[in-house]
């Protein structure tokens, strides 16, 4: 069984161990050890790393124009990230209009309802957290105290 062969059975830490050992001996054997483990792939970067981004980032931009194609649209916009690009014109002015109205008002229910989900948590939360106490203080043995707030 050649060298490399075992070496590729115990993994990267052994071909590492081996650079190291190189090095340790004479320089430029650790720096030929070196440049072979980089070139081989075996250390997981140089030109086969960059060929997996490239496929990577291949794939990902394949996704986003799938996803562009079924939404009609150009994506996201508008503050944080919310809500559609304006689509292109219907060639309907008033229905243009109408459209853009519609999806701004949609846009600040949205957010007002996240505001009220937030006030809905912390409410919860903190009711939570004041039958905590009250548990608390009844197991301390000491009288219960009326939450302030």
């Amino acid at each position: 069984m050649p060298i490399t062969a075992k070496l590729d059975e115990l993994g990267l830490p052994a071909w590492i161990a081996l650079t190291v050992l190189g090095f340790m001996v004479w320089w430029p054997l650790g720096l030929g050890t070196l440049a072979f483990v980089i070139g081989s792939g075996r250390m997981g970067c140089g030109r086969h790393s960059v060929e997996r981004w490239e496929n990577k980032m291949a794939r990902m931009q394949d996704k986003i124009e799938r996803m562009r194609g079924r939404s009609g649209s150009g994506g996201w916009s508008g503050p944080g990230g919310w809500g559609w690009n304006q689509p292109s014109s219907s060639g309907n002015r008033a229905f243009d209009e109408y459209r853009t109205e519609t999806l701004r008002r949609l846009e600040d229910e949205q957010r007002e309802f996240r505001e009220f989900l937030d006030r809905l948590r912390f409410a919860k939360d903190k009711t939570e957290f004041d039958q905590f106490m009250n548990e608390r203080r009844n197991r301390d043995g000491t009288s219960p105290q009326p939450p302030q707030g």
